[in-house]
């Protein structure tokens, strides 16, 4: 049924990209906003048309020298964005930075919000499928009774607007932003993250979405590569070569200058004090409340796990509010807060069953990535980047909007199979031993997830090809 869904959605959207730019462009609101409306919450309606600020050609050209505005839409997105963002900012810090996060909160950018030099805009709507409502009909329906149409109506009279100022759009995502970027009339740079030809190139190509692919030559669809083919598309980067290659036979002069995913992780020595045990990193996602049954599943699999040593679980959650439902998990699973904190290792709290830790951080994934030998993982991007420093995963795919056994199926071939599917509590349980205990397979399995997401530095190299491309402009 969700299958069905998605390419029933695909096909009629890609016969309706031309009557959506009409149908847009005419209903678009056309007004005036000052910066303080920028920043507000709500956007004003009303003002007449003949107020209308019309920028001539040359001027749009002046303005867009040096204003980008990022369109994300996904969590891990915004994670891809930050991190060309802050490189692009210490290459030219004279070039104006906005954000606009389509999913989520985008608290990503907090920091860089807080430092004074990024912008975002618009409010936030919460989307119960956390953005993966194209998956399902149920997802559907409950973003739909959210506000999901009038969250995009919101965001698109921001694009559009943006556009007018003159604003060069850059696109960190999928078809949504794509399309919202190109048909604001504005140039655009596309940066495509969540494909990857590696999901139908790999493994045993059986299903239905298998033989579309291989027909296409590529996982893009046709009327994503007819998006990226606009004279205003000025630049089509993708993650990795082989996506690249399969988007250049469709005429799209895609590039591949390396994985954005794979920087800002600190790549830390495990302490001293841990090494004596056994260590994991359990990823539950970011989508809520999707995440807090991920986290239980996975931590019932892990006290299935026997081992000689005692068995360290590390739990970088992506936000502080996560702790309290946290809390009422672990109490539920019999585990015993030890009213301990490691403050300099970013421990907020230890909770402790017989032999087994679970230490708790918020934000610490990046410090603590390294400190584990297997991960059990349940995410999306973080997943990817923890198998992109050579340590294998375990997932247990529920009935989630996000982590279904799909997607699942999806990671693990796009990662070469460095992450493994496990069927239930004791399957997981076994194949985690499995890899803590042969140090070849764990780091075999390891370097075939590494080669896949590619080294570091693809952010820098966004970045300054970003940078040309406004200098050409000037």
């Amino acid at each position: 049924m969700k299958l069905a869904t998605r390419y029933t959605w695909s096909i009629v959207l890609g016969g309706s990209l031309r009557r959506i730019k009409r149908i847009i462009l005419k209903a678009a609101p056309r007004f005036e906003l000052g910066i303080k409306d920028l920043q507000s919450s709500a956007l004003p309606l009303g003002h007449a048309a003949e107020n209308e600020i019309f920028i001539s050609n040359s001027n749009r050209i002046s303005q867009a020298e040096q204003n980008l505005l990022f369109l994300c839409n996904g969590h891990g997105e915004d994670t891809i964005a930050c991190q060309i963002m802050e490189a692009l900012h210490e290459i030219n810090s004279d070039v104006s930075q906005e954000v606009l996060p389509m999913v989520g909160e985008g608290k990503a950018f907090n920091k860089f919000i807080a430092d004074g030099w990024l912008t975002k805009i618009g409010s936030s709507t919460f989307l119960p499928s956390g953005g993966f409502s194209n998956q399902s009909l149920s997802g559907l329906v409950l973003d739909l009774k959210a506000g999901l149409v009038w969250s995009l109506y919101r965001q698109w009279t921001l694009i559009h607007r943006s556009a007018r100022e003159g604003r060069i759009i850059v696109v960190v995502g999928d078809l949504l932003p794509l399309l919202f970027a190109w048909a604001s009339g504005a140039d655009y740079l596309f940066i495509g993250t969540p494909k990857s030809d590696y999901t139908w190139t790999s493994g045993p190509r059986f299903s239905f979405s298998d033989f579309y692919h291989r027909l296409k030559g590529t996982e893009w669809d046709p009327w994503e590569y007819w998006l990226m083919r606009s004279s205003r598309c000025k630049m089509v980067a993708v993650r990795d070569k082989i996506t690249a290659r399969g988007l250049r036979n469709h005429g799209v002069a895609a590039v591949a200058p390396g994985n954005p995913m794979m920087d800002g992780l600190a790549k830390t020595e495990c302490p001293d004090s841990f090494k004596t045990f056994r260590r994991l990193i359990l990823l539950c996602g970011s989508r809520l409340p999707e995440a807090y049954k991920n986290f239980k599943k996975l931590l019932i699999a892990i006290q299935f796990i026997q081992t000689s040593s005692p068995l360290a679980v590390f739990v970088p959650l992506n936000s502080s509010s996560m702790i309290n439902n946290i809390q009422l998990i672990l109490i539920d699973l019999g585990f015993k807060p030890t009213y301990e904190a490691i403050d300099e290792l970013g421990i907020e709290e230890i909770w402790k069953k017989k032999s087994l830790l679970v230490l708790i951080g918020c934000n610490q994934f990046s410090f603590w990535a390294t400190w584990g030998e297997v991960g059990v993982a349940n995410a999306g991007t973080a997943t990817e980047q923890l198998v992109g420093l050579g340590i294998p995963c375990v997932s247990l795919p529920g009935k989630g909007h996000q982590f279904n056994l799909n997607f699942a199926r999806r990671q693990s071939r796009l990662l070469g199979g460095a992450v493994s599917i496990a069927e239930g509590y004791k399957t997981l349980s076994k194949q985690v031993e499995f890899l803590l205990n042969s140090d070849l397979d764990r780091h075999s399995i390891g370097l075939r997830g590494s080669k896949r997401m590619g080294p570091e530095g693809g952010s820098n190299s966004l970045a300054r090809m970003i940078s040309t491309h406004l200098s050409k402009c000037s």
